[in-house]
């Protein structure tokens, strides 16, 4: 397909010159988010390519989904943990934590905010609307997939757009509560370091001595300070209804193909379990190992934006090819 004419269509800037994948500005530098690139196993990507063109296809996506964006993952491009996350018994423990966790978080929103999909993310889109994925169950908290178009998404970890207070329940916007915090902090996010980087959920590390004069949000509702973003955190649990929806979806599949996760946790993994359990297909296209290598029918080894796009191409171009009946396929 020429030029990659569905690309264009969804906005997404075309590949540079030398035919390598366009990156975009993004919270931080892709240099030290995206890992090496690896040649595209041919024979892998054919099984790969067969199986999601007999459609029915849910996708499953973790952070290497959105590291082409400029948003890290917790491990960083060489597979280590990088950071230890705010844990949900710590944030919801004390007044003192979640001010903590608001200081970082008002420093590095406006930044986070500001990313923006990948080609990565244009080509779950462009899969769903030619009709091949059905569903796309997504452990990422950014919301790139609505952005680039994607409709049939369960957000698997919520949301970092939304906030929720966990003493009354009362919800609100994650814009909105900045715009309280820019109010009540005047000229805070300059005393943070300009080159502090965003890490995986738009937090930055922010001094102690700094963290001590943040004035924390608090709900409209019932005054407290319990607001908290409306994700998943660690040690968290993922809400009961998403899971068996979820399951469900997996159920419904042809195929589960996995994109930029290593499976290294139970959350998205246990959807690879049961698909394997159940005979149905599963492909991994990720940098590196995971962790579900003896469920997987085919891993791709190599950068989503190697592999996506092209698959985009070879599916529309089979779809705008007569057939005639009885035909073989054409691959």
């Amino acid at each position: 397909m020429e030029n990659r004419s569905w690309v264009r269509a969804l906005g997404e800037p075309l590949p540079a010159a030398d035919g390598r994948p366009p990156l975009i500005p993004g919270p931080v530098d892709t240099a030290l988010t995206v890992p090496p690139r690896t040649p595209v196993d041919e024979e892998r990507y054919a099984l790969l390519r067969d199986l999601v063109a007999d459609g029915e296809v849910v996708v499953l996506t973790g952070a290497g989904m959105s590291t082409a964006s400029g948003i890290p993952d917790y491990r960083g491009p060489d597979g280590q943990r990088r950071v230890q996350p705010m844990q949900h018994a710590e944030f919801a423990g004390s007044s003192q934590a979640r001010r903590r966790y608001w200081a970082r978080a008002f420093s590095g929103w406006e930044r986070f905010a500001a990313a923006r999909p990948n080609v990565a993310h244009r080509a779950v889109a462009a899969l769903e609307q030619l009709g091949v994925v059905t569903g796309v169950i997504t452990q990422n908290v950014d919301g790139l997939h609505q952005e680039a178009g994607a409709r049939s998404v369960l957000e698997l970890h919520g949301s970092l757009a939304r906030v929720q207070c966990l003493d009354c329940g009362e919800p609100y916007q994650r814009d909105q509560v900045h715009d309280w915090l820019v109010e009540a902090n005047p000229g805070f996010g300059a005393l943070v370091q300009d080159g502090a980087e965003v890490r995986p959920d738009g937090d930055i590390v922010v001094p102690e001595e700094l963290v001590a004069r943040f004035r924390a949000p608090r709900c409209l509702v019932c005054d407290g300070d319990a607001l908290k973003p409306d994700v998943v955190f660690f040690g968290g649990s993922v809400d009961r209804a998403l899971v068996d929806t979820a399951y469900e979806m997996v159920d419904g599949a042809g195929t589960l193909l996995v994109l930029g996760s290593s499976l290294r946790v139970m959350s998205g993994y246990r959807f690879v379990r049961r698909a394997a359990r159940d005979g149905i297909p599963v492909a991994v296209v990720t940098r590196g190992a995971t962790r579900g290598w003896a469920e997987t029918t085919v891993q791709v080894d190599s950068l989503l934006q190697d592999v996506l796009p092209r698959l985009v191409d070879d599916l529309v171009a089979l779809q705008d090819q007569p057939r005639d009946a009885g035909a073989p396929d054409p691959w």
